[in-house]
This record gives structure tokens, sequence and C-alpha cells, in this order.
């Protein structure tokens, strides 16, 4: 259904428009009686097999959505309904931030891609953590955090620790992200100097609480084989409960999109099929090198059962959504669960 009446009609509007067209009838939807019980029986499936632990928390299923579709916590409940797992908010920032002029989102249709440069355009930290005390799902919930875009480098750790401290007791897991393309500088905390001294002031307000959480680190698809090394030296030496491999890409490589067309819409982070590839193989040389012992969620080009199952092989032991999501619709959730059961 959505594929033949809803795709089409979504994708004659602007990217960023089609995203509000959905939330704001996601959530009318929901209020609706009897609503979230016919999403359930159309796009959840729950088997004992599906579920996972990891970092010490138990998955109803493996499937989770990514950030950077929830922002502002606004649909946590909703999305429960579509069969996800878990949804990790985000990108959240201490304080408001309106991101970069529109637009900023634009469709590579001919390869069921997105370019985004949002840059981090959110509600702000205290907001999403007053939407997460009035949600009425269990479902599990990371937050991912980030700097505001005017906050320096030198004081980027106040800003992790802000978002953290706002959002500790509604979440379940934490996310440091330092590889978004579309915050100036922001890439620059993933070197290992800044990066080690920002996860451990982060990790030494973590570690002081009597139940602290598990922090996960979200590292960019275009680092090399030397920097992954130097991500797994950071991953242990401040502790790190796993990474999320990975974020979008500045590259541009085999695309069928035309050069002029690309040239046209200008810079942002690259998600998609295209990332597919890439993304395995950062999952593969993590996981080799760990022997898996850092845990590590998969995301980038999923848009198939197989792709997830692809990205489970490679080493990782939960997954995220989101451009595939966009393409294909929320039934690819339960279609990646029902392979899952059906390949054990």
């Amino acid at each position: 259904m959505y594929k033949a009446l809803l795709k089409p009609l979504l994708f004659q509007l602007d990217a960023e428009q089609a995203h509000h067209f959905v939330f704001d009838n996601l959530r009318r939807s929901n209020r609706l009686p009897g609503m979230p019980a016919l999403l359930r029986s159309l796009y959840d499936f729950t088997h004992p097999q599906l579920e996972r632990e990891v970092f010490g928390l138990k998955f109803r299923n493996p499937v989770g959505l990514a950030a950077g579709f929830d922002k502002n916590a606004e649909l946590t409940d909703e999305l429960s309904a579509l069969g996800f797992g878990f949804v990790e908010i985000g990108t959240v920032t201490p304080r408001p931030q309106p991101g970069n002029p529109s637009p900023r989102l634009f469709r590579l249709k001919q390869d069921e891609a997105l370019i985004n440069r949002m840059g981090f355009n959110n509600a702000g930290a205290t907001a999403a953590a007053q939407r997460l005390r009035q949600r009425r799902s269990t479902m599990l919930i990371g937050g991912n955090i980030g700097k505001n875009k005017d906050t320096p480098n030198e004081q980027a750790a106040d800003d992790y620790i802000a978002s953290f401290e706002a959002l500790f007791d509604t979440v379940d897991y934490f996310v440091v992200n330092v590889s978004s393309p579309n915050t100036p500088n922001l890439r620059q905390l993933q070197e290992k100097e800044p990066l080690i001294k920002l996860l451990q002031q982060v990790q030494e307000v973590n570690l002081a609480k009597a139940r602290p959480k598990p922090l996960l680190l979200k590292i960019a698809p275009d680092l090399t084989d030397g920097q992954l090394d130097d991500i797994l030296t950071i991953a242990a030496e401040t502790k790190l409960s796993g990474l999320v491999a990975t974020n979008t890409t500045i590259a541009r490589d085999n695309l069928q999109t035309t050069p002029d067309h690309l040239t046209s819409i200008g810079a942002g982070g690259l998600s998609g099929k295209p990332l597919r590839q890439r993304a395995t193989d950062v999952i593969r040389y993590l996981h080799r090198q760990t022997e898996g012992a850092l845990p590590i969620i998969g995301v980038g080009g999923i848009s198939s059962p197989a792709d997830a199952l692809e990205k489970l092989a490679a080493g990782a032991s939960l997954v995220q959504l989101y451009t595939g999501f966009i393409y294909e619709g929320p039934a690819l959730v339960k279609r990646i669960n029902q392979a899952l059961v059906a390949s054990r």
C-alpha cells in the first residue's frame, strides 16, 4: 500500500515537506480509536527468536530507527506501533537551533538515496526529555547527542554533557555524534586526541551515576583503516559500550544521479543504497579487529531483508533504518524481522 499509493504522493512533495506531512498524519491517526492496534496488526512482528541482549539492554527485536528521523522525540509511541525494536532520537543539542537554511534534504531517486545538510535542527534537549517523560510505550530509546553549531570545538564537551544530563532519565542508551558532515568543524572531533578528551569527560559524568547508561560513538564511513584502529583504541580507553557504524558519507562515488544535478544540490551527507557496501565493510573490519567483543549497531543502505542480514553477518548486533524506511515504507521492518526468524 505504501509503495503503490502513499509513496508516489509523498514524492511529489519537497522531501522535508513530505517528512512533516508523514509526522503530522502519524500523530493524528494514532489518536483515532483502534488505529494503534491496526498499525500493529499490519506492521508489527513479534517472535522470541528476535529478542537480543546488547550492552546490558534487552531489545524486543534488532531493527531500530536511526537518529535523524524523530529528532525531537515526537513520535516514539507511533513508531513503536510500526514494529521497531528501538528508536534513536536526535541528534539533540543543549539549546534549540533551526539548522541550516532550506532546501536541505534532497532525494536521489535513481540511486534510492538522500542527501541532507539539516545541521542538527532540533528543539533542544530539555524539550525532548519532556516529551519522552510523557510517552506510553516501553520501547527502548537511544539518545543521540551533539553540539550546537556556535559552540567552539574546545567547549564541545560542555554541550555533550548538558544534553546527556537533560536526557539521562528518559533514554536507555546514548550515542555521541561527532561524525555528521553538516555542522562546521564537527568531524575534527573524530581525531584521536580531541575525541579521547571529549569521551573521557562525558564518560566521567556517566560513570559517576548510580546506574550508568551504555555510551556509544557514531562514526563516519569515510574513515581509513588506520583511523578506525584509532577509534577502537579510543573505545577501549574510554570504556565505550559500542559503536554505531556508520553515519552519512561525503563521497559521491558510483552514483547514477548526474554530476550536474549533484552540483546543483551541493554539500551534505549521502545516505541510502550507495552507502550499503561501505557501511558493511566498516562493520566487518571493526568486528574482525575486536574479535566481536565490541557491539556494533549497523546502519547504512539497508533497504531489504538481505541488506539487514548482510550487516548482521558482518558483525552488527543490531541494525537501524533511515533512508530505506523512506523508500520502502514501514513494511520493511516487518519483512526484516520475518526474514531473521526464517533464517534461523
